[in-house]
């Protein structure tokens, strides 16, 4: 019998994923339509509501399923029908791909073994390790909570220590404090160097973790950086800022008088500003309120937050 030769291990260092005008459909229904975009090292959130594709990119990012345009490469090296890639990439599902009857150790060691790691053992005992698994790893997998589920799944994509880790919804079914050991986790991670991925339609969870954001909507790329640098592109919509002042009576008659200031309103605890020209604001309000004797003692954005571009992005692409 010819033994089987064990594959060359990968390459360590940074893991770029590149998407070149990619789309995907089935039949009549477009899932995923022209997206460009490149991931790099660091955590990056795929937000999106449900239904904007995430899944299926995250699916063909992984090599698991085929772009029906375009070009999908990781390093340079086309993901499509490129077993090697496998060894480079660990994915979490969203739905359940667990075996009831195994236990967690079984579970996760199955994984090192198809890996053909050399001491698949150590790899699953620190894997599950990692996510807090050891003291249910005895126990079937089909007795597990929804959360349990979710860290063992987690333990099997990352027991090869890969250079890109997929997450599809990871937290969900999670309590609280599995919630933030996961999260810490993927922070930990993409600090050191990995690629991380992960979707979720709750801003919350994509402001905490995600260092990047890539945005769909309706199959569509919609944005992608930082949410506040989002928010700063977003030249059509007016900016709101919260302005407090030594006189904010006097300073709200002086901005009504400039074009750039769209809307001012008193509030309770000072100015509400609509500034139809962001520009021109931030250098015309020092200006302005030094004209007009008035000192400044606070202004901040009041809608440069995930939710606000969130809802922007969703009514203008759909």
């Amino acid at each position: 019998m010819t033994a089987q030769a064990v594959p060359t291990p990968p390459a360590t260092g940074p893991a770029t994923v590149e998407l070149r005008q990619v789309s995907r459909w089935y039949g009549n229904v477009v899932a995923v339509n022209d997206v460009t975009m490149t991931i790099g090292p660091g955590v990056t959130g795929l937000l999106g509501p449900n239904g904007a594709g995430k899944s299926t990119l995250l699916n063909m990012m992984a090599g698991f399923l085929a772009p029906s345009g375009g070009t999908l490469s990781l390093n340079g090296r086309p993901v499509w029908r490129n077993h090697d890639i496998y060894r480079l990439i660990g994915l979490v599902p969203e739905r359940e791909a667990v075996y009831g009857f195994l236990t967690g150790w079984q579970f996760v060691l199955s994984s090192a073994k198809l890996h053909r790691l050399p001491d698949p053992v150590e790899a699953a005992r620190r894997a599950l390790a990692t996510v807090e698994m050891e003291a249910a790893k005895d126990r079937r997998i089909e007795t597990y909570s929804k959360g349990m589920r979710q860290r063992v799944k987690v333990a099997a994509a990352m027991v090869h220590d890969p250079q890109v880790l997929l997450l599809d919804e990871p937290f969900n079914g999670m309590d609280p404090r599995q919630r933030l050991h996961l999260m810490d986790l993927v922070k930990a991670m993409g600090a050191a160097g990995k690629t991380i991925v992960f979707s979720s339609h709750i801003l919350e969870e994509v402001e905490r973790v995600a260092g990047h954001i890539e945005v769909m909507v309706a199959g569509r790329h919609a944005a992608s950086g930082d949410f506040r640098e989002i928010r700063r592109r977003m030249t059509d919509r007016p900016h709101l800022f919260k302005v407090r002042s030594s006189d904010d009576r006097r300073l709200a008659a002086a901005l009504i008088a400039d074009a750039s200031a769209g809307a001012v309103s008193l509030a309770g605890t000072g100015l509400e500003v609509q500034a139809v020209d962001f520009r021109r604001f931030t250098w015309l309000l020092p200006r302005v309120a030094r004209d007009a004797g008035v000192r400044v003692w606070e202004v901040s954005p009041a809608d440069e937050d995930l939710e606000s571009v969130f809802s922007y992005l969703i009514t203008r692409s759909t």
